[in-house]
């Protein structure tokens, strides 16, 4: 079940970086290296921090040449997107959920305690689109207002809190999705957010 998650996460955030370099002007290049980095990215950070090796997609290149695919498409299918923003974050908001889940279980699966494997689920969630609205010189989503690391970081909580308590991992991991996605989908949608800090270098 996990690899079929994988697939469509990697496809969902290769889609997401490669509408985000097309609102760039990117050329291919530009829009494959993008699409690259968004989905494969937080998965690499994760690894190197765990010392999983080799990389998830140098241990299996296809995962790689799937990313290529995707981004290819979304140069094609965004002539027919006309609400490209909304497209974006719902396919972002997929790629966010189901990669904690993945970062959690590879972490879990590799004996780490409970902290450690949802800090690996986060870093696996969101990196990626770090670096890919850092490339693109945007303001990572991860630093606005809306929700998103920690709709991560609860849905990693949740995750591992219920196979901890025996649920089946399929029903953890489809609920998990499901309420994490819908959960970033309403912060965007009521523009819920996390208490901003707010400092303001006065000279008298």
């Amino acid at each position: 079940m996990l690899s079929w998650i994988y697939l469509i996460a990697i496809t969902a955030e290769a889609m997401s970086g490669a509408l985000s370099a097309g609102k760039r002007r990117m050329d291919l290049f530009g829009v494959v290296t993008i699409a690259s980095v968004t989905a494969l990215g937080g998965g690499s950070l994760r690894d190197i921090v765990l010392g999983h090796y080799p990389l998830g997609w140098v241990r299996h290149p296809q995962y790689l040449l799937f990313t290529i695919g995707a981004a290819i498409f979304a140069t094609v299918a965004a002539r027919w997107m006309h609400r490209l923003r909304h497209a974006f974050l719902l396919l972002d908001a997929l790629g966010l959920v189901a990669f904690t889940v993945i970062g959690c279980t590879i972490a879990r699966d590799a004996g780490h305690t409970m902290a450690i494997a949802v800090v690996a689920g986060t870093l696996t969630g969101t990196f990626g689109g770090v670096l890919r609205d850092v490339l693109c010189n945007e303001i990572p989503l991860l630093f606005r207002k809306e929700l998103y690391a920690i709709v991560s970081l609860l849905t990693g909580v949740v995750y591992l809190s219920l196979l901890h308590y025996g649920v089946p991992s399929p029903w953890a991991t489809s609920g998990c999705i499901i309420g994490g996605f819908v959960l970033r989908v309403l912060a965007i949608r009521y523009n819920w957010e996390v208490p901003k800090f707010v400092y303001r270098d006065e000279l008298h």
